[in-house]
Formats: structure tokens, C-alpha cells, sequence
């Protein structure tokens, strides 16, 4: 007996082509003029609907002309668990380095939202579902870093399917390398600010994404855990036809505003300053110029995260696995 097994990539929200005609909405399926859509920002002009964009075409849209300078873009992805499916895991490295012009899953670097100076890391769903492997967990905490020691705001665009199954429980580790970033920040006392966009589930939604200051979402954006079918299924009751989206997570406390995109670089602005005490961009770095300390706060969490790190690695069965961390790793 043969069993013959089709698979395909599901792609249910299609791009606006970049010409021509023939376009409609996935949502309400009107037809539209692709250059109106692109130019409200990949939004649909009759009934809102906010397709997903990559990362890219994100930091257009959120930074001042020529305000963006990335970092880290050598970071390159390894293969240590020698992982294989249909393809090797360095085969589909290089067929989402392709398809999206990306090195990893995330863009971070330097910007100016409005003026405002700022570390931005941006996601990019287009890469293996903006999966969360070593490099992308890396990479956020070198800009929650620059964001403690130079006194900046942190931004981060979430899009996400959750950890990358490729790198195995190195992929679940960046779960807690990136929670140990908010907590740098949280020491340096310097605003983070997240926006949830479609979809942002699994390791990264129970991660850095919700721990922000601010936490808003576009609209429609689904946000989740796990998805709607499992728990159904694990619960055996019927869920809300509205389960997941960003609206209903706002309802439930989750977030703090759901922002169309159109508006999404203003409010991100607006917040920003907001944290920041308020005032003009000037009064802003001059305050950060006055208060900026040297980095006490964020080496001792730097510290604590290395110390827990340390005992983390260590291997089971060790009965004195409690002396290699003193009290004084743990100190502020």
C-alpha cells in the first residue's frame, strides 16, 4: 500500500500584488486598487482589514526618514541540533533568507518614531512564522541592553507562531533569556513599549511580548497561546466565535489599546513621551542627559540573569549545586 502525503504552505491573507489590477479583500472580499491599499499603510480601505506586513515594510511605516540604523545584522543562525524534517534546518534558513531578504525572524536597531529616539525590534512572521530561535532571542536582549545602558525607550513589534522547533529547548530558553531582558530594563527604569500584530501566539506571547509597560495590538490580530481548535478540544466546550483577537484580549484587561495602523506611529510616539515624564524631544535628552547613571542597575541584573543562567546549566544529580551561586550574584 502507498500513502501519498500533500503538503502545502497556507497562506490565507495574501499581499496586495505590487501592480495592476485584480485585488480584493480577504475579509470582505471588495475589490480594490492596490495602490490604495499600500497607500493606507496595507490596510484595507472598506472594511479595515490589516494585512500582514514584514519588517521591512514595519519600520517604514513606524520610522522618521533615515532614522533607522540596524544592528547586529551579522548574527548568523546556527544548526547544533543538526535538525531534518523534509529539509535540513539550513535548507529553510536559506529559503526564508530568500523569500524575505532577512538574515533571522527580527530587525533590531537604533530609530526615531516622530522624533522620538528609541531601540526598535521589529518581527517578521514572513521568516518561519517569525519563529523564536537563539538569534532572535539574542538579538532582543542586545537591544533591551542598548536600550538600558543608553537611556532609550525599547519598542518591539511581535508577530510570532512561537519557538522554533528546529532549535529544540534552545528555541524554550529564549522564553526566559527574553523575559531577563524586560527585567534589564525594568532596572534601568527606561520605558518598553510592545505592539501585538497578527498573529502573535506560543513562546512569544507568553513571554517578552506581554511583560511591556504599554502592550497594544493592531486591529483583528489574533493573540493567543495556543490556538482556538486545541483548547476546544482539550476542554471540551465551546469557544467564543471572538476567542483570541486583539479586541477581546483588550476587553479581558490584556492589553492597553487596540491602534489601527494608520495611527500606530503617533500613538507610539505619544507613549513614549508619556513614559518618558512628557516635554518636547529636546527636554527629553536633556533629561536623560542629567539622570543618565552610570550602568549599576543593569549590570547587577545582568548579573542575576548570568548567575541563573550558570545554575541553570548545571547538570542534575549535583548535591551542591546550591554553592555555586552565592547571594551576592542576586545582589542590585
Amino acid at each position: 500500500m502507498s500513502v501519498t502525503v500533500e503538503i502545502g504552505r497556507r497562506d490565507d491573507r495574501p499581499p496586495v500584488p505590487p501592480g495592476g489590477a485584480g485585488w480584493s479583500c480577504p475579509k470582505c472580499h471588495q475589490p480594490a486598487d492596490p495602490a490604495a491599499v499600500r497607500a493606507n499603510l496595507q490596510v484595507c480601505p472598506a472594511c479595515g482589514y490589516h494585512l500582514r506586513i514584514g519588517a521591512r515594510e514595519r519600520i517604514a511605516q513606524l520610522v522618521d526618514q533615515g532614522g533607522f540604523r540596524e544592528r547586529w545584522a551579522a548574527l548568523k543562525t546556527l544548526d547544533p541540533l543538526e535538525f531534518t524534517d523534509l529539509e535540513t534546518y539550513p535548507e529553510r534558513l536559506r529559503e526564508a533568507q530568500a523569500k524575505t531578504g532577512l538574515t533571522e525572524a527580527i530587525v533590531a536597531g537604533t530609530a526615531t518614531i516622530a522624533s522620538v529616539q528609541c531601540v526598535l525590534a521589529v518581527m517578521d512572521f514572513g521568516f518561519m512564522g517569525g519563529s523564536m530561535g537563539s538569534v532572535v532571542g539574542e538579538k532582543l536582549w542586545r537591544a533591551a541592553e542598548m536600550a538600558a545602558t543608553e537611556g532609550l525607550p525599547l519598542v518591539a513589534v511581535c508577530t510570532s507562531g512561537g519557538a522554533r522547533m528546529q532549535e529544540g529547548i534552545l528555541s524554550l530558553m529564549q522564553m526566559a533569556k527574553t523575559t531577563c531582558a524586560v527585567d534589564v530594563i525594568n532596572e534601568a527604569g527606561v520605558p518598553f513599549v510592545a505592539v501585538l500584530a497578527d498573529p502573535c501566539t506560543g513562546g512569544v506571547v507568553a513571554s517578552f511580548a506581554t511583560l511591556a509597560d504599554i502592550c497594544v495590538a493592531e486591529p483583528g490580530a489574533l493573540l493567543y497561546f495556543s490556538g482556538p481548535r486545541v483548547i476546544a478540544e482539550t476542554t471540551k466546550e465551546e469557544l467564543p466565535a471572538d476567542f483570541g483577537t486583539a479586541e477581546r484580549n483588550l476587553a479581558l484587561g490584556h492589553l492597553d489599546a487596540v491602534v489601527a495602523r494608520t495611527e500606530l506611529r503617533d500613538k507610539l510616539a505619544n507613549y513614549l513621551r508619556l513614559l518618558e515624564g512628557g516635554g518636547t524631544p529636546e527636554r527629553i535628552r536633556a533629561r536623560r542627559a542629567r539622570s543618565r547613571s552610570p550602568r549599576g542597575l543593569v549590570d547587577a541584573a545582568a548579573r542575576r540573569a548570568k548567575a541563573l543562567a550558570a545554575h541553570a546549566r548545571r547538570p542534575f544529580g549535583r548535591g551542591d549545586r546550591e554553592a555555586d551561586v552565592t547571594p551576592q550574584d542576586f545582589e542590585a
